[in-house]
């Protein structure tokens, strides 16, 4: 049985960062660590986590200006998340891992994968790209302007419809789940959040794909529209030892929505 401990630690920069780990009884089990998408937390891998938590040790955090961690109100980056990645890591004792990144967190995971790759075990790199392209600037600005302007629900109902396939978003078995992914994404921290539009709308991480030689899964949602399959075929194209899977009844956000395919994934990649 793992073994859960909730905890903090704060950054060389002073942002503290809050993490969950699932310590796998056996020492010498695969480690897995999952960062989550834009405007959510830690829990979007509740489902993935519990299907896994028999075959590896996990690490599951909230990213700077996510969940509980700090508010810090300051130039985001995909590196920069990375760095935070790489202490907290070393925080936990854990010289090497398997990266999950779902959206946001697969960006975070790219960045990872490419500037530490002696801690890089594997990727999985789901519902994501290394760059939303040339208007992107301009769309996640307007984006950021809204939820600075009319507040982070003027965005709620835009993103439930991005984030999970019509069935599933409608189905009576899922509203406690919705509901409380809701509540977590209306109480972000605005500036936090701009600032993290601002990172998704100017990153441009197609420069280091090529530097990542960890075995990767490039994971996506047949419906996903916000990251679609063309998008994660490219990164397939690009990245020396991926491979490609396309989730049949899946958007945007497949941890939440499709955990076992998710969960088999990563299984892959960890080979249990």
């Amino acid at each position: 049985m793992a073994k859960q401990t909730s905890g903090t630690f704060k950054t060389s920069d002073g942002c503290s960062i809050s993490y969950t780990l699932h310590s796998h009884a056996n020492g010498k089990a695969p480690r897995v660590a999952l960062v989550h998408s834009l405007a959510l937390d830690r829990s979007v891998w509740d489902s993935v986590v519990a299907e896994l938590a028999p075959h590896a040790s996990l690490l599951a955090y909230d990213c700077r200006g996510h969940g509980a961690s700090s508010p810090v109100v300051m130039p985001y980056t995909a590196t920069l998340f990375a760095d935070d990645l790489a202490q907290l890591m070393e925080h936990v004792n854990w010289p090497a891992a398997t990266v999950a990144g779902c959206s946001m967190g697969g960006c975070v995971a790219q960045a990872f994968a490419a500037i530490y790759p002696q801690h890089t075990q594997g990727a999985c790199l789901i519902d994501t790209t290394a760059w939303y392209g040339a208007d992107a600037p301009a769309k996640w600005r307007e984006r950021a302007a809204t939820a600075k302007d009319k507040g982070m629900g003027a965005l709620i109902d835009f993103q439930l419809t991005r984030w999970f396939t019509d069935a599933w978003r409608t189905s009576a078995a899922n509203s406690a789940t919705i509901e409380a992914l809701k509540q977590i994404f209306l109480a972000n921290d605005v500036r936090c959040y701009e600032r993290t539009c601002e990172m998704l709308g100017t990153d441009d991480l197609h420069a280091l794909l090529a530097s990542i030689k960890a075995p990767t899964a490039v994971v996506v949602g047949a419906e996903d529209y916000a990251t679609p399959v063309s998008m994660a075929e490219a990164l397939h194209l690009a990245i020396p030892q991926s491979t490609l899977t396309v989730i049949k009844q899946g958007r945007h956000i497949t941890p939440v929505e499709c955990p076992h395919e998710i969960a088999a994934e990563l299984k892959k990649l960890i080979k249990v």
